[in-house]
């Protein structure tokens, strides 16, 4: 009974997986992110001009804000449907989302000067935060596309049996992950409406992520218990941590919590990559 039940969320992530690659979920995503655009600019412009009066945050720039947020969204549940074909890629795919993060945050940050501005030094210092994410944003996608490129995908399994059984598994956390997400996304509005303000449970999220993340590690003790590849998985949900961190800390921490993040990823793959070639580990 409990392996049909298996069987069946298996069956219901596959459907999933399948319709969210087509051309179809593309273009409707596309649609939704720029539909958040407009919305968001007209809703901004209506605010800044006094048409209504809703928040300070309600800026022109508001629009960016809300159609990088609608993104984000997309970007992930696009990690939790990757997290099945390849632990590294949703690593790489975290990476992406924190460097869409920091240039939301600069984004958000411009909104606050829309008023002609005074180039004194107080000013000056008030902008270093902003450059901070924008440049952080550059180094994390320049560590993300290194990242993939030095990226060797083999499995820790001895067999197709044992593989297919071992991507159930994720494709079943995968699921529920998704599940988790799809409520935080619920409460998050509901939280907004009686607040008035807009929150992310993103955070959360993250956390979720790592307990994931750690739930894979150790399931994967069952194909394999070699030294390389225990300390590579266990990096992952390490940088996993540190990109939680990124989220809630402030401006300058979270840049290089993120950069410490990713050079410990991209140097333990260059490691293991060197090991996996002389001495054939397995991944």
């Amino acid at each position: 009974m409990l392996k049909k039940v298996f069987r069946f969320q298996v069956r219901i992530f596959d459907f999933l997986d399948e319709h969210w690659e087509g051309a179809i979920v593309s273009k409707l995503i596309s649609n939704i992110v720029l539909s958040s655009f407009i919305l968001g600019l007209v809703v901004g412009l209506l605010n800044y001009l006094g048409v209504i009066f809703y928040s300070d945050v309600l800026s022109p720039f508001f629009a960016i804000e809300l159609a990088f947020n609608v993104l984000l969204i997309f970007e992930v549940l696009g990690l939790i449907f990757l997290i099945p074909k390849s632990v590294a890629d949703s690593v790489g795919k975290q990476f992406e989302i924190i460097s869409l993060v920091l240039l939301r945050d600069a984004f958000k940050e411009f909104g606050h000067y829309l008023e002609e501005v005074n180039w004194e030094l107080e000013f000056v210092l008030e902008l270093l935060p902003i450059v901070s994410d924008a440049f952080g944003a550059i180094l994390i996608f320049f560590i993300t596309g290194i990242f993939y490129r030095v990226q060797k995908h083999t499995r820790i399994t001895q067999s197709m049996e044992e593989q297919k059984r071992f991507t159930s598994i994720k494709k079943i956390l995968s699921l529920y992950l998704g599940l988790s997400f799809l409520f935080l996304g619920i409460y998050d509005v509901i939280l907004a409406y009686q607040v008035h303000e807009i929150v992310y449970s993103i955070e959360l999220f993250y956390t979720l992520l790592i307990f994931t993340d750690v739930f894979i590690l150790l399931f994967s003790l069952r194909y394999t218990t070699k030294y390389y590849n225990l300390f590579r998985y266990s990096s992952f949900a390490l940088a996993t941590i540190f990109l939680r961190l990124t989220l809630s800390a402030p401006a300058y921490y979270n840049v290089v919590l993120a950069v410490i993040a990713g050079l410990m990823v991209l140097g333990v793959s260059y490691i293991y990559n060197k090991l996996l070639s002389k001495q054939g580990v397995e991944d």
